[in-house]
């Protein structure tokens, strides 16, 4: 059952949005990976704000997640891509339809 989430807000610099994009569509491949990550969506908010949104049923499943190889070449490219730091808050989930 998913109880668990992440909601990570993105700021992409000026003329790097289309790579902060394709950085998004690439990572869901690694999410398909994360046995305890029970969704993955990846989003654009407008032209410069992008999104991540993953659930997960315990702790453990999340912190898996928040120390993976997305988050790692996150970071790893943050500098690059990001206009700021990411925004990443930990989100209870009340309820949800499959």
């Amino acid at each position: 059952m998913k109880k668990l989430g992440l909601l990570a807000t993105l700021k992409a610099k000026s003329g790097k949005e289309n790579e902060v994009a394709t950085f998004l569509k690439a990572a869901v491949e690694l999410a398909k990976t994360e046995e305890k990550t029970l969704t993955w969506y990846s989003f654009q908010i407008d032209k410069n704000t992008f999104g991540i949104m993953d659930t997960f049923e315990t702790e453990d499943g999340r912190n898996a997640h928040l120390n993976g190889e997305i988050a790692k070449n996150l970071m790893a490219n943050a500098s690059t891509l990001l206009s700021e730091e990411p925004i990443i808050q930990k989100i209870d989930i009340l309820s949800s339809k499959l």
